[in-house]
């Protein structure tokens, strides 16, 4: 035998580890990595669908859950999930009459948003007050037909493009209606289609049991949000909604065509901390058929929202509005208007009522009937609606008159009820005698202001104005009006000549200045709080998912320090503690447990009622409590309402609740009833009336 080298050794050492290696390779892929290769070998596809994140809560200032989640049911249909193709149409169309009549038996709504229907007389008609849908479904990209192409023309282009020729016109309008829902929804493997939200256990048990004859169609287990009571507040607080086509295009980034999205109110204002992020759910399949399941991204819970309202606070303002307008004798005009509760010191609103109103768990079942109604249940009257403000204006004007030196506290003017002014002749509600500042607060002599006025000049006047909010949004987080300070400039964006009169009109809150409610209460309480305007707000914190840790801790904002002097402010106050305590609002405030400061307004507006031209009183009231250290300040704004100091009722509901040392008792039961609410007005078209002859 040959003896081996050092050459032979080498190519033997070689082979040896060359071996080795082989063998700690094939035990690592065999033992180490034995699952996952066994997996990626079965695994013929994959998908992935998005998992909707939790949206966050929204809670009271003391924590009390206005908006939580609760699971519910959907129903899918799910393209990658044996529901039939587009090329298998047909059977989609029965999969989709077989459901639809599991639904109206069951008498459950399914998503039909389709803009046409048949009528009770077998007519294919268009549904009123969808112009915009109309006009999408017939456009170049959706049916492509002619803008003066019938509802019969849509539907035989929809009959024609999902071969429904079988059906009869009413089910075809049903299937089509869920086809082209599908389409606007781009259904695919990726995108699931719902075609119904919040469907009963008992329904879903029914479909379960028909699985058979319902391939694709499943069940999804998501979340709805939940109301502790969802009429209150709900301009505020707003509500939810599938994201439009509009939105989507927007927002696709970060959002799915399905996706919830806050559609108003802090739903929509504080959406990026509400939503949370989307997870990722990926199917893997094998060739044996077999699927399994992974959370390659989890979603993330969105944050908690506390508000500043108080919601007990809130029922109360809610409540007393109602009574207050219910028991008013009235002008035959619709009755609406809202209260407005702000903390002086902070700029926190506590309660916003808007009469009438509605419940945001039965909107979508009412809303056809809600948008319809012409007293305007659906507009925040807080926040939104502008009103010539009358006598509350006067406490402003008193400041600026005594800032610029125009007056004096003891300066005075001699009142016999008329007041000449070139060529006219204004009017008071009464020859009140010698008027101070003060007095003249506390009387509402127009005589007093018509004159300080006429010194002052507009521009003056709106400096003043301005600093206190006029004319400007409060910065509250949710949609707001501007208002309007009148002025040769404004009347000029009308076309209209500015005549000098109108300074003496503007001077008593008339002409065309336009203020809302939150505006008036937040000029009350920098009043009140010594002359800083601070921003006002609806959000006191943001917390996270769990509540364990603090995102945002909102302290108060600083708008404006007007340097109004506490001399000129201490005159003012001491007019509207006349109001509140010897004037027109003594008798109502009597009870109260502090001493509430006041200013009472009317003003004058032109309606339509019957086909005939009448001038009604809208009533306001700006008041603060207590007088002596305020903390909170109030505006009522009542349409139809007699006068100023009708309105009262309402800020001493409000007083006597927050000042009640007992704030645990029972509170009424909210006094909303959405069908006395929801019934028809005739439409009652306002303008502005410029009367020489306005009452306080």
């Amino acid at each position: 035998m040959r003896k081996l080298n050092n050459r032979d050794y080498a190519i033997i050492g070689v082979f040896a580890l060359v071996f080795l290696a082989f063998i700690v390779r094939f035990g690592y892929f065999q033992i180490v990595k034995a699952d996952e290769y066994a997996n990626a070998g079965k695994s013929v596809s994959s998908r992935s669908i998005a998992v909707k994140s939790t949206r966050g809560e929204i809670l009271d200032r003391n924590g009390y859950p206005l908006v939580t989640n609760r699971q519910g049911n959907a129903v899918v249909f799910d393209l990658s999930n044996k529901f039939p193709t587009y090329e298998e149409q047909e059977e989609r169309n029965r999969i989709i009459l077989r459901l639809i009549n599991l639904f109206e038996k069951a008498d459950e709504e399914w998503v039909d948003e389709l803009p046409i229907e048949v009528d009770k007389n077998g007519n294919v008609v268009f549904e009123k007050d969808r112009d915009e849908d109309i006009e999408e479904m017939k456009s170049r990209d959706k049916l492509n037909l002619n803008s003066y192409a019938t509802a019969e023309n849509c539907l035989d282009a929809l009959v024609e493009r999902y071969s429904l020729q079988a059906y009869s016109k009413e089910d075809a309008c049903k299937i089509a209606s869920v086809c082209y829902e599908m389409f606007l929804k781009s259904f695919n493997a990726s995108n699931p289609y719902i075609f119904a939200d919040d469907v009963s256990d008992k329904l879903v048990s029914i479909i379960k049991e028909n699985s058979v004859f319902l391939p694709g169609v499943d069940i999804e287990i998501t979340t709805y949000r939940e109301y502790a009571d969802g009429s209150i507040a709900p301009h505020i607080i707003g509500m939810t909604g599938v994201i439009s086509a509009e939105e989507y295009e927007d927002k696709k980034d970060t959002y799915g065509m399905t996706d919830i999205i806050g559609k108003n109110g802090i739903e929509l204002a504080m959406e990026s901390y509400l939503k949370g992020k989307n997870g990722l759910k990926t199917y893997y399949s094998d060739a044996s058929g077999e699927t399994r399941v992974e959370y390659t991204v989890n979603p993330e819970q969105g944050n908690n929202i506390i508000l500043t309202l108080d919601y007990h606070l809130q029922k109360i303002t809610q409540e007393a509005v109602k009574n207050c307008l219910e028991n008013s004798e009235g002008d035959g005009t619709p009755p609406a208007g809202s209260a407005v509760v702000i903390k002086v010191k902070t700029g926190e609103v506590l309660a916003a009522a808007t009469y009438p109103s509605y419940n945001v768990e039965t909107y979508n079942k009412n809303y056809k009937k809600l948008a319809k109604n012409t007293a305007a249940p659906l507009w925040n009257r807080a926040f939104l609606s502008t009103y010539t403000p009358g006598s509350t204006m006067k406490p402003a004007i008193s400041i600026a008159g005594l800032e610029e030196g125009v007056i004096t506290s003891k300066d005075g003017t001699f009142c016999d009820s008329t007041y000449k002014y070139k060529d006219i002749t204004l009017g008071c509600t009464s020859a009140h005698g010698f008027m101070d500042v003060v007095s003249a607060i506390h009387y509402s002599c127009n005589i007093f202001f018509y004159q300080l006025g006429e010194k002052l000049g507009i521009s003056t006047m709106n400096d003043y104005r301005k600093l206190l909010g006029f004319g400007q949004k409060t910065g509250i987080e949710i949609e707001e009006a501007v208002g309007t300070l009148d002025s040769p400039s404004y009347r000029q964006t009308l076309g209209q000549e500015w005549y000098p009169g109108f300074t003496l009109q503007s001077a008593i809150g008339n002409a065309g200045d336009q203020a809302t409610p939150i505006q008036l209460a937040n000029y009350c309480a920098t009043i009140a709080n010594g002359g800083t305007r601070y921003k006002c707000t609806l959000i006191k914190s943001i917390k996270s998912y769990d509540y364990s840790t603090t995102i945002q801790e909102n302290e108060p904002v600083v708008a404006t320090k007007t340097g109004i002097s506490k001399k000129t402010l201490n005159y003012v106050r001491e007019g509207m503690l006349r109001v509140g305590t010897l004037g027109s609002c003594k008798d109502v405030f009597s009870t109260l447990p502090v001493k509430a400061a006041a200013k009472t307004g009317t003003s004058q507006v032109e309606k339509v009622i019957n086909g005939t031209k009448k001038i009604c009183n809208n009533g306001f009231l700006i008041t603060y409590a207590p007088y002596e250290d305020p903390e909170i300040a109030v505006c009522v704004a009542l349409e139809g309402a007699g006068s100023g100091a009708s309105v009262a009722p309402v800020a001493r509901d409000i007083f006597a609740y927050y000042f009640n040392e007992d704030k645990d008792a029972e509170v009424p039961a909210e006094g909303t009833d959405e069908e006395e609410q929801d019934e028809d007005y005739e439409q009652i078209p306002e303008t502005e009336v410029q009367n020489n002859d306005l009452i306080q």
